[in-house]
Parts: structure tokens; sequence; C-alpha cells
């Protein structure tokens, strides 16, 4: 089902995958208030759905997501400044720790530019795949403004420290060949290829163990800042979960009777 293409934000469904589609165009959909609290309940009512398996984030048009809009009243300096501080906080730290702590697969399709906070949102799904047309920016330095939306904390982890000091400081796009090359995205795919290739991982994504799945995620996050002997206490406890759980048996009789597995935890 798909929502009037007059909404922000239009949600399509096929089977157990949900996309997620930012949707204005004419500013190539570009984030403000209506959109990021359209996003937001959207991604909360599929975490609550236990028929959702895999989300998709796209865009409507020729752009995946040009960043915060700055003709937004909130954010326009206008008559005076704005707590730009409280428009981070209330609208983009919920946004951030949803994707990030989603019970199900998430996968960004970037089809076009994707640009500060809208590259940020991409780059905290668990898959980026990207046009060959597509880019990714880091436009706040333009603006005399510091990177967000959680971009400090996932670029490093990506690209490492002096690819993402220049990126951020010199806010040059980054075609998504060369974001594929830096380990920026999962994959760079032609362009005539790519709703097909998106569709094919989504379906993948949503056939495998969403649960172990999101577990992975979380391990890998905290791995990267924790010790070696954390995150062997970490995937213990993890595998104690997982190996009382329907999915793990499942997979284990898919496995010795040679059929594809049917996964239903979450």
């Amino acid at each position: 089902m798909t929502a009037p293409d007059a909404a922000v934000l239009r949600c399509e469904r096929e089977g157990a995958v949900l996309t997620l589609r930012l949707n204005r165009p004419e500013a190539l959909n570009a984030l403000n208030g209506e959109l990021c609290a359209a996003l937001l309940r959207e991604l909360d009512a599929a975490a609550a759905d236990p028929s959702v398996r895999c989300v998709v984030l796209a865009g409507a048009g020729r752009a995946f997501c040009a960043g915060q809009d700055l003709r937004d009243p909130a954010v326009a300096p206008g008559d005076g400044p704005r707590d730009l501080g409280e428009v981070v906080a209330a609208r983009y730290r919920p946004l951030v720790l949803r994707l990030r702590s989603m019970p199900v697969p998430t996968l960004a399709a970037v089809g076009g530019v994707a640009a500060g906070a809208g590259a940020a949102l991409a780059l905290m799904c668990d898959l980026v795949l990207a046009r060959r047309g597509a880019s990714f920016v880091q436009a706040f330095a333009a603006i005399a403004l510091v990177p967000d939306s959680g971009t400090t904390w996932v670029l490093p982890r990506l690209v490492g420290r002096a690819r993402a000091l220049g990126m951020t400081l010199l806010g040059e796009k980054l075609p998504a060949s060369q974001a594929e090359q830096c380990g920026l995205i999962w994959k760079c795919v032609d362009d005539e290829a790519f709703d097909a290739e998106v569709g094919a991982l989504a379906a993948r994504l949503a056939a495998q163990p969403a649960r172990a799945l999101a577990r992975t995620r979380e391990l890998l996050d905290a791995g990267a800042a924790g010790s070696l002997e954390q995150a062997l206490d970490a995937e213990a406890a993890a595998q104690r979960e997982l190996g009382f759980a329907a999915d793990y048996a499942e997979g284990v009789a898919a496995f010795a009777h040679k059929r594809a597995p049917r996964f239903t935890d979450r």
C-alpha cells in the first residue's frame, strides 16, 4: 500500500519489506519538522510490527536527501539566532537512535545526492546501496556549522580519521564509486540496475534471521569502543539468548535437510 503522493513520507509495502520514501522532491527531500516527525513515527510503527522484517529508506525524485531544509523557520536565522542544538536534540537524535536500534535490518537506497543530515541518516542504516550517479556531501562547514546527526560518530568508524576530516573540512562531493572504495557504503550499483538490486537485497535481508542480525549490529557497534574481554562477554550473552530462540533450531534443521530456512523471530 502506498500513501498519497501529497504526503512528505510515502510508505510502500511489498511483502515483509517496508520502504519509507522521503517525498519532498521539489526540495531534494530536504528535512523539515513535518518530515522528521513522520519518519520517526513510521520507524516506531515498523519496529512494533512483527510482519515487517526489513526497512528501506529511500528518496523520491533525483535526490536521496539534501539534509536540513534551511528555509525551515526552526533553523533559518530570520530576525534573530535560532537554537540549533535544540533542533538537533529534538529532531535528529531520536531519528538516529531509532535507526540504530531497529529490530530488523535497515537498507538505505541512495539514488541521488545525500548531504549533511541526509547523508548521516543513510549511513546510520545497516547497509547503504547507492546508484552510480549518486554522491555524498558533508556540507556543514559551508554554512559554518559542525557535522551533526551522529556524523562525528559514524564517519571516522567507516573511513578513518584522516578521510573523515578531509570530507568534513573540505565538503567535497564524494561520488558513489569512491564511497564504495573507501568503505563508506556497502555497494555502488549501475543506474539501470539500481532498483532491481535494491529490491533483491531488501528481500534477501527480510528472509534472514532478524533478531540475529539486529544483535550483530549491536555487537559490532559496541565492540568498536570496548575491550576484547567485553566483546567476548557480549558475544556469549547474545549467543545464549539466540541459542534458546526458534530461529536457531530452524536454521540448524534447514541446514540438515538442505532446504531454505523460514525464520520468524524478531
